[in-house]
């Protein structure tokens, strides 16, 4: 039986640099059309078409989706929140990272090894905004031990996708 981790890899290093080619295409605009895709790495619409879907079917592609800017919507700060557990258990685990989800402002949650357990990225209006969440969201959670919280000043690096 494979594991997970084997899973993952199945696919890994079958594609070639026209499949890349395509993806950095549709990585900076995935409105583009196939024949303006097609200009841009030298095949056929249809063939952009076939190279998609494959990408799509694989994985590779999980989804398409529009890049919001939050500072537009109101929500000027980020804040980096880190969060260590009292307890391990799978259940808490699980529950914890089920709560998380229910939270709108929470944009990223990432269960880390170290010194904490996670690593939490909130979008928030300001620090009263902030304060509320804490109060009203985050320390409402049960299992929390401790909690380090990081405001953003300056985002220098912004991306999803590793090097392609």
């Amino acid at each position: 039986m494979k594991t997970n981790r084997q899973n993952t890899n199945d696919n890994e290093g079958s594609f070639d640099k026209t499949d890349l080619a395509i993806l950095r295409v549709l990585l900076l605009d995935s409105r583009k059309t196939l024949q303006e895709i097609g200009n841009e790495v030298g095949l056929s619409p249809t063939s952009c078409w076939t190279r998609i879907k494959k990408l799509e079917a694989s994985g590779v592609i999980k989804r398409y989706t529009v890049d919001v800017d939050p500072a537009k919507l109101g929500y000027h700060d980020s804040v980096i929140v880190q969060v260590t557990l009292e307890s391990h258990t799978d259940e808490t685990l699980y529950d914890f990272g089920r709560t998380l989800a229910t939270i709108p402002e929470i944009q990223e949650a990432y269960l880390v090894s170290g010194d904490y357990d996670y690593y939490i990225r909130i979008a928030v209006r300001d620090t009263r905004d902030y304060e509320r969440l804490l109060r009203e969201k985050l320390y409402k959670i049960p299992g929390i031990r401790h909690s380090k919280s990081h405001f953003v000043l300056r985002v220098l690096k912004e991306t999803s996708v590793p090097v392609i």
